[in-house]
């Protein structure tokens, strides 16, 4: 089997080809230059805020598939600093930092999904 097996599935192809696209994405000069652990802790917390419910820091530092909790605080750290993530507290109550994404996180996630769509447009080619 060649590397470039043209027998792979379709749906294979579209994902694999979704990859490309969002590695590119990443590797944009303006891009975020998160690590395959930044972006899969931006992932989590992004996923739950899309759900309707900000995650606490402390509900981050805990996500331990992801890391130890102080490896995640650091991943937190350099996500803020690399304005992916803010934080806020409810009024009324300054123990809970709750994460969000930034309209940096938001352009990204919409770029990958302009990848999607370019994937699906040239899948239906």
């Amino acid at each position: 089997m060649s590397m470039t097996d043209s027998n792979s599935s379709p749906l294979a192809s579209a994902y694999l080809r979704f990859l490309q696209l969002a590695r590119a994405v990443q590797e944009l000069p303006d891009g975020s230059g998160m690590d395959a652990n930044e972006t899969a802790l931006l992932e989590a917390v992004v996923l739950r805020w899309h759900e309707g419910q900000a995650m606490t820091v402390r509900e981050a530092i805990s996500l331990e598939h992801l890391g130890s909790p102080a490896t995640l605080h650091k991943r937190i750290t350099r996500l803020r600093e690399k304005e992916m993530l803010t934080t806020f507290n409810q009024e009324g109550d300054r123990r809970a930092k709750f994460l969000v994404p930034t309209e940096r996180t938001l352009a990204h996630f919409s770029q990958l999904g302009r990848s999607i769509q370019q994937v699906q447009l040239q899948a239906g080619t």
